[in-house]
């Protein structure tokens, strides 16, 4: 993963001359551009991707792309100072660095600790996109949607993608501090609809991760996604319309942590906290949950989605936890806000590509196993809600109001799982809603790989997760009045 070697044939030419871009000059331009910052780094970028779509019983997308850039950017105090170009030449940094200088303004700064090198390797530096062959991916998606359409007459329309990327990053600091990334990333998407009369409900399931398509278009696994997709949309035909009014809610294991993240981690990201826009700014040391919820943040998962052996700052991720038995012990941080506030980067800055400035972002955000059988957890709910998969939501950042979407959930009655809904919505905060939990399952259970993650324009893979969990007295959206 870690390579400090100044011969790069992605980024530098190998002939010194001092109109390309080699090793000793953009070394030269970085010390001289930072000079008198507080912090700051070149950050270079190449990438391979690719995303393959078939629908309607044919192939409807095929594209490629390559693409390759630097961000240049210098911090004083607040004050950031960024430029970012597609042309990697000595020109182009040179005009960076008279943007990124511009920032000074007179001022001066002293150049913080550059991060601690790591040998660690969460994933192959195999390019996933050559793994496989072209033709072998459109057989494959061909497969997917004759076996979706032969395992049930009601399903009638089948939608599935692949896609992969294969990203290398290096990232330059004053001094000669030099560390570099190799990045795969693939995922599987699999989407049906099934009919009943004049009735249609839909189904989806996905899988990905840092590894090679090889893993992830096994029979086996796509087999399994297209099932369950089925199961959703066959299911959803039977669905009734969806209770309203507060309730006792179950959440099952794995995706449904999609909660977790938008309602709770944002709001535990160091930006948010440092202006004190979060919900949960000034708590430090505080009950901020039930007893027994402790949450991490955890980028160094082998081969997961929202894992990196370091961020896009060149700091080492770690397994950050936020919150212990209730206590909010920790934020998720980058490097300027870590500075800011007087503590140390989690490993947690991270931009969408080289155009893009980093910020405090999660990798993966899940919630420790308790010690209660799931089955049990169910067996004590009177009349209540299991929400086993969610779709989009709206959260607030400023006081974690949220309000989510169930894809899949059932009423629960006399401890009893009972028809399927339709239709129902969880609303609520997510400060609140952690103080709401009153049973945590032993079956934690991380999501499939398919979490991407918004924040300011910005767009990155994420992971989630969580046991099965009791949540009391939460308000449910429904048509069932």
């Amino acid at each position: 993963m870690i390579n400090n070697s100044s011969d790069n044939s992605f980024f530098f030419s190998q002939n010194g001359d001092e109109s390309d871009l080699s090793s000793l000059h953009t070394q030269r331009i970085v010390d001289e551009a930072l000079h008198g910052m507080d912090d700051g780094e070149l950050y270079m970028q190449y990438s391979q991707s690719e995303t393959f779509s078939f629908d309607d019983g044919r192939l409807k997308n095929a594209a490629y792309d390559t693409s390759k850039g630097f961000g240049l950017r210098g911090i004083i105090g607040e004050v950031t100072g960024f430029a970012h170009s597609s042309e990697l030449s000595i020109d182009a940094l040179r005009r960076a660095a008279d943007t990124v200088q511009s920032v000074r303004s007179g001022s001066g700064g002293e150049l913080s600790i550059p991060p601690q090198r790591t040998n660690k390797k969460l994933y192959s530096d195999e390019n996933p996109i050559g793994g496989v062959d072209f033709k072998d991916k459109i057989k494959i998606l061909e497969e997917i949607n004759e076996y979706a359409r032969s395992k049930d007459p009601k399903i009638c329309q089948v939608s599935c993608s692949i896609s992969g990327e294969w990203q290398v990053i290096e990232i330059i600091r004053p001094g000669g501090h030099r560390v570099q990334d190799i990045r795969p990333l693939v995922r599987l998407n699999v989407s049906v609809v099934a009919k009943d009369g004049d009735r249609m409900e839909s189904g989806y399931d996905g899988a990905g991760g840092r590894y090679s398509y090889e893993q992830l278009l096994t029979s086996e696994n796509w087999k399994a996604q297209t099932d369950n997709a089925i199961r959703q949309a066959i299911l959803n035909l039977d669905s009734v319309p969806a209770p309203a009014g507060e309730m006792d809610v179950v959440l099952g294991p794995g995706w449904p942590g999609v909660l977790l993240h938008e309602a709770i981690g944002h709001g535990l990201e160091g930006d948010f906290n440092r202006k004190g826009t979060s919900a949960f700014a000034g708590l430090m040391g505080k009950q901020v949950a039930a007893k027994g919820v402790t949450v991490v943040d955890d980028g160094t998962l082998q081969n997961r989605r929202g894992s990196l052996s370091i961020d896009d700052e060149g700091t080492a991720t770690n397994c950050t936890t936020l919150i212990e038995d209730g206590i909010l012990v920790g934020y998720m941080q980058d490097r300027m806000n870590a500075r800011l506030m007087g503590t140390q980067s989690t490993g947690n800055g991270r931009r969408q590509s080289y155009a893009h400035q980093p910020m405090p972002r999660m990798t993966n955000t899940y919630m420790l196993s308790g010690d209660q059988d799931p089955e049990e957890i169910l067996a004590g709910v009177k009349d209540g809600l299991y929400a086993v998969n969610f779709g989009g939501g709206q959260v607030d950042i400023t006081n974690g109001k949220f309000v989510f979407s169930c894809t899949e959930a059932y009423r629960v009655k006399n401890g009893k799982i009972g028809a399927p809904v339709k239709g129902a919505t969880l609303i609520g905060n997510g400060p609140d809603a952690l103080k709401r939990v009153s049973a945590i399952g032993n079956d934690l259970k991380l999501d499939n790989g398919v979490g991407i993650c918004g924040k300011a324009g910005q767009h990155v893979p994420v992971g989630v997760g969580q046991p099965t969990l009791r949540l009391d007295g939460i308000t449910v959206g429904g048509t069932d009045l």
